[in-house]
């Protein structure tokens, strides 16, 4: 066996992309991007999701014509050489030690709410929090879309009892008046807040086992995008109302704040469950996106490596098995580092722009008529908030020229021609 099982549905589809943009996003990022630009911050969300439409269309045109659990890197093999595919894979799997350990805190500090005291620890929590997600991973693809699909509905329901009971009007949801200083403001706060729309080039792995890609994945995509991008911004409006931003506290306990404020103490255990699943299931869809690649990987340049081989549930268990081991280290690494969460999510960012780039340059090469166009409008918008990312962009751009470098000298050395 050597084919992925196809087994993802629409409905599936579009319950794992909405959860793993809102997943850990949902509970920190608001509230950063609050402190940063105020009641601007609903402006950038409108900018940001505007910026990440032609983004989407273009992933789903790839991701229709070309559907590969090697994703972007299988894309841009496609479009140039295998140099740069495998340039591309070794940045993704870069994001690991400064984007996974952010998240598996995040929802590990759900975990300890509901743990007993004497396993009240944050490493345990971890632990626990990834033994849980390969149990998941290993199950397969169809049990991992059914549980997404449910903590997307918590999810929406949460929030939506959040403005019912926080008696959102008409007020709280106009626009402030932008002005030549609020710019700056939208600008820095953009460059955190892309962090909510980086699950769309990991999702561009799994369209391999969609039962219809070139219907489902498509569509997944675009509704996926709209629902998180609504979401997110009906929860800014939330956190803006009750001032539940503007110091390191609220950056990830916002919504639990926010909960105790509106309902009490009574719904405490309910929404520590909604979320740790909601980072969960952003965590999930990384780890099968991850394994997938690394599985495609050997399948293409060592096809008789253990990590090309599939369980009889059609899972890559040995790159699965692989990519945890590396998650383990890199969390144990991150609790004991004691950097700020806001340094890791913009070195995160740099890697995710950097491959939407890339992505983006694929597609130009490999599209046709409107969709070439949607490419062209996407790279400038990425090539922008690349921009906005600053400093943190060098870690991206350090990777991706410390694999693609040697990789050109050894193409030239094995074909002088």
């Amino acid at each position: 066996m050597n084919q992925l099982k196809k087994e993802i549905t629409l409905l599936s589809g579009i319950g794992q992309l909405s959860t793993t943009l809102m997943g850990t996003g949902l509970f920190m990022i608001p509230a950063i991007a609050a402190g940063i630009a105020g009641h601007f911050s609903l402006w950038a969300w409108l900018i940001l999701f505007v910026a990440v439409c032609p983004v989407a269309l273009t992933f789903a045109a790839l991701g229709k014509k070309y559907p590969s659990a090697g994703g972007t890197a299988y894309f841009v093999r496609k479009a140039y050489n295998s140099r740069l595919e495998r340039a591309v894979a070794w940045l993704f799997v870069s994001v690991i030690p400064v984007g996974v350990p952010a998240a598996v805190a995040l929802a590990a500090g759900f975990l300890q709410q509901l743990l007993p005291a004497q396993f009240n620890n944050a490493i345990l929590a971890q632990v626990l929090t990834l033994a849980l997600l390969i149990s998941v991973n290993l199950a397969g693809t169809k049990s991992s879309g059914r549980l997404q699909t449910v903590i997307a509905m918590s999810i929406f329901a949460l929030v939506a009892s959040f403005l019912w009971i926080g008696d959102v009007g008409s007020t709280d949801l106009s626009m402030p008046t932008l002005d030549s200083d609020s710019i700056w403001s939208i600008g820095a706060a953009l460059g955190v807040m892309f962090w909510c729309f980086v699950g769309i080039e990991a999702f561009a792995h799994m369209g391999e086992e969609f039962k219809n890609p070139q219907r489902d994945f498509p569509i997944a995509i675009l509704v996926g995008c709209f629902v998180a991008g609504a979401t997110y911004w009906a929860c800014s409006v939330v956190i803006l109302k009750f001032g539940a931003f503007g110091t390191p506290e609220f950056d990830s306990t916002s919504i639990p704040w926010l909960s105790d404020k509106l309902f009490g103490p009574r719904l405490t255990i309910i929404i520590s469950v909604i979320g740790f699943f909601a980072c969960f299931a952003s965590i999930n869809l990384y780890t099968q996106s991850l394994s997938r690649m690394v599985w495609a990987q050997a399948r293409e340049y060592r096809p008789d490596s253990i990590l090309a081989q599939l369980s009889k549930r059609g899972v890559p268990t040995h790159a699965t098995w692989l990519v945890f081991s590396v998650l383990l280290v890199s969390c144990l690494i991150g609790e004991f580092s004691n950097l700020d969460l806001e340094f890791f999510l913009k070195l995160a960012n740099g890697v995710f722009v950097l491959v939407y780039l890339l992505a983006m340059l694929a597609a130009y090469k490999l599209l046709k008529g409107i969709q070439k166009f949607l490419a062209i409008l996407a790279l400038l918008l990425c090539t922008g908030v690349f921009i906005c990312l600053g400093w943190s962009m060098l870690y991206a751009l350090v990777i991706f020229s410390a694999f693609a470098i040697p990789w050109q000298r050894e193409a030239k050395t094995r074909h002088p021609a």
